[in-house]
């Protein structure tokens, strides 16, 4: 997948809900993996032509599981030869979730903490706004687990204010398929940040039934993403 056709769909959701505005400082959330890797390529591209200026910091939550320190310095050298600014946020939320609390449903509290982490070191850096690597298979999967789970039609929406911390939350990526990025992030650097309950979780097995239902409909993923983001089909942002 060329960087280029990212680029173009992220412009239009840039510009679609008014993301990116003159003298932004955006905190890119870079886990390390092919979503957030992907995402901060396509916004230190954009940096180079968009018409509003705007300066970027990476910053890497380290939940203190063990991240590779080599697999940090190879992505230190992608942020330094995009020209981003690159800092690894050290924290115990690991042990806090899974070895002091034990957490028998350990996912909400620890993105909790990964995300109040993210957004305290965000602030500390002088960012007003905070771009997370959501795409479009993580907008239509959380729609179904809104549905399923919480007995509410919704998901995430592309721009989220938070009032209390005094920062936007922007979600470039959410007309890119996660198999584009796939493709895009297959030869760049990434972190692995090992979590006990990878592969065990509610969204992974939504990630599942989609995949199942798509063998039917192929169609099904696209005739969903359109229902969201069509602004005569829905309600929901």
């Amino acid at each position: 997948m060329e960087l280029q056709k990212l680029l173009s769909k992220a412009r239009r959701a840039v510009e679609d809900y008014k993301m990116i505005e003159e003298g932004d400082r955006i905190a890119v959330g870079l886990s390390g993996g092919k979503d957030s890797v992907t995402l901060l390529c396509i916004l230190a591209a954009m940096k180079r032509f968009y018409p509003a200026k705007f300066d970027l910091v990476a910053i890497t939550v380290d939940t203190g599981l063990g991240i590779s320190e080599e697999e940090v310095s190879a992505v230190a050298e992608l942020c330094d030869r995009l020209g981003v600014e690159y800092v690894v946020e050290r924290t115990l939320i690991g042990k806090i979730v899974f070895e002091e609390r034990k957490e028998k449903n350990p996912c909400s509290l620890c993105a909790n903490m990964r995300r109040g982490a993210l957004n305290n070191a965000a602030k500390r850096l002088g960012c007003n706004k905070v771009a997370l690597g959501h795409h479009a298979d993580d907008l239509i999967e959380t729609l179904f687990l809104s549905l399923f789970y919480e007995s509410r039609l919704s998901t995430f929406s592309p721009v989220t204010k938070l009032e209390r911390q005094d920062l936007t939350v922007i979600r470039p990526m959410i007309y890119i398929r996660e198999k584009e990025v796939a493709g895009f992030a297959k030869d760049k650097p990434r972190i692995f940040n090992p979590c006990p309950a990878d592969k065990r979780t509610k969204r992974e097995y939504v990630k599942k039934l989609l995949s199942e239902l798509q063998k039917d409909n192929p169609k099904i993923k696209e005739n969903v993403l359109g229902a969201i983001t069509h602004p005569e089909r829905n309600n929901l942002f």
